[in-house]
């Protein structure tokens, strides 16, 4: 199968934009709502890739609406692509964990700063995994098997992460 030549994120809003034309801002509050828990998505990168993909065909671009919002409708070729993207092998996943990063370099920290780092990260954890759960069980009541199995994930990666602070070194 040929490459469709797009990245992750392009495809991400070619697949959003499946639900219907969206201008920049909704797209960011679609990938908020839809995709935060496991994917993320900066507007930086939102914004620098309608553009390209309107260059490309892959999306056309609407009537101005207020305060010059520019909605983005996906065309019959971006749909193509989007489906070729589907096909392609997803690689490896790129684990980039700042936690983790930090706590490499650990000899250079105090045992005190170790804590407050732990100390943040359950936290934000745990808020995340409360969310992710309960967007899992919104997912299931409302029948998208798909989108509580993606959000499943995330609830087992907030749990790895909060099993793993647990047992982290603080000297």
């Amino acid at each position: 199968m040929a490459d469709a030549g797009i990245n992750p994120t392009a495809a991400a809003l070619l697949g959003l934009l499946h639900e219907g034309p969206m201008t920049g801002g909704q797209l960011m509050a679609a990938a908020e709502r839809r995709l935060a828990p496991f994917w993320s998505m900066t507007r930086s990168q939102v914004y620098r890739e309608l553009p390209v993909l309107a260059e490309q065909g892959y999306v056309r671009l609407g009537k101005p609406g207020p305060r010059s919002s520019q909605p983005y409708a996906i065309t019959a070729a971006g749909k193509r692509t989007f489906s070729r993207w589907l096909t392609e092998s997803p690689g490896r996943d790129a684990i980039r964990n700042q936690v983790a990063l930090r706590v490499a370099f650990g000899a250079q920290h105090s045992a005190t700063q170790l804590r407050s780092l732990y100390a943040e990260a359950n936290e934000y954890h745990a808020e995340a995994l409360a969310a992710a759960r309960e967007q899992a069980r919104d997912a299931k009541k409302a029948g998208d098997t798909y989108a509580a199995a993606s959000l499943e994930f995330a609830v087992a990666y907030h749990k790895a992460a909060l099993s793993w602070l647990k047992n982290a070194p603080v000297e």
